[in-house]
């Protein structure tokens, strides 16, 4: 596990206003990045999330997205979709770049730079768990077990 990552104390764009990831007000916080909105893969994930988000406050956890396109395009997501959780815009891939999700992709032949899926899971802001190349669904699912079982142990 990349233990080096840390989170980035400046504020983002977001559907509900600016956030910056080290003033939340849970002790856990699960940051997924995914490619682009409305896309079928995304909308599988952002739907799980939001189908749990519940369960993820109960266990004092936060769920936010991240991906590049714009607070307007997440806006239309959310309301497309019936989102309850928090997407975050990072056009200028600053987070991106951070978590080092920016890899070449293969799309219909041609070679692109792209979002890898990709989650994390921080405690108090330390990284605990992270997964790479997240196949979208049942991963929400997954990730609150994970969660839970990281909670037990403390």
């Amino acid at each position: 596990m990349s233990a080096q990552i840390t989170l980035p104390s400046q504020r983002f764009a977001a559907t509900t206003g600016e956030i910056n990831l080290t003033e939340l007000s849970t002790s856990w916080l699960i940051l997924y990045f995914y490619p682009k909105d409305s896309t079928p893969g995304c909308t599988t994930q952002a739907v799980g999330f939001s189908c749990l988000k519940d369960q993820f406050d109960a266990l004092d956890t936060t769920v936010i997205g991240v991906s590049r396109d714009s607070v307007k395009a997440h806006q239309n997501f959310t309301e497309k979709q019936s989102l309850s959780i928090n997407l975050i815009s990072d056009k200028e891939e600053i987070l991106c770049r951070h978590f080092d999700v920016i890899k070449e992709k293969n799309m219909y032949g041609k070679q692109v730079m792209g979002i890898e899926r990709s989650t994390f899971i921080f405690h108090n802001g330390t990284l605990v768990k992270e997964y790479r190349k997240v196949k979208a669904a049942g991963h929400a699912e997954q990730v609150l077990q994970d969660l839970k079982a990281l909670q037990t142990a403390e």
